[in-house]
């Protein structure tokens, strides 16, 4: 009798574990989530390197230094977009594999532009894949010649 009362106690103890269990999910993802990431948009900022913004919080969308940003730029440092709330942009290219961005970039160089295309966001990074790229000759620069 007590090995019958075992026995039942294991196995519906063991149907109370697996009816509990969370069910393992797909490794592919679901066709909203895979998009939800991706966006049509405008951003406006300033058209700089990346070294000097991460390394320097002073440094901002209309604050800079432009001997610097040149400098950096020339030596070959990605071009990026900062915007006024200190977000990056990273430019990409609309094909796979990628193609650079940089000579695109070149002539806004220290400006502030307004950029049209498709924004990507993954954990915190942020690219654009740039559409239509334009000055926004009305926003005070303040430039350091240093």
């Amino acid at each position: 009798m007590n090995r019958f009362l075992v026995f039942g106690l294991l196995v519906c103890t063991n149907i109370t574990v697996t009816l509990a269990s969370p069910k393992p999910q797909a490794n592919t993802p679901k066709k909203a989530e895979a998009a939800s990431h991706e966006s049509k948009t405008t951003i406006e900022g300033l058209v700089r390197d990346i070294a000097c913004p991460i390394q320097n919080l002073e440094a901002t969308a209309t604050h800079l230094s432009m001997k610097c940003l040149v400098a950096c730029a020339r030596n070959g440092s990605p071009l990026v977009i900062l915007t006024k709330y200190g977000e990056l942009y990273l430019p990409i290219s609309n094909k796979m594999p990628d193609t650079g961005q940089r000579q695109k970039l070149m002539p806004f160089l220290g400006k502030y532009v307004s950029a049209s295309g498709t924004v990507y966001e993954r954990k915190g990074t942020h690219a654009i894949m740039i559409d239509e790229i334009k000055e926004l000759k009305d926003v005070h620069l303040t430039i350091e010649e240093q």
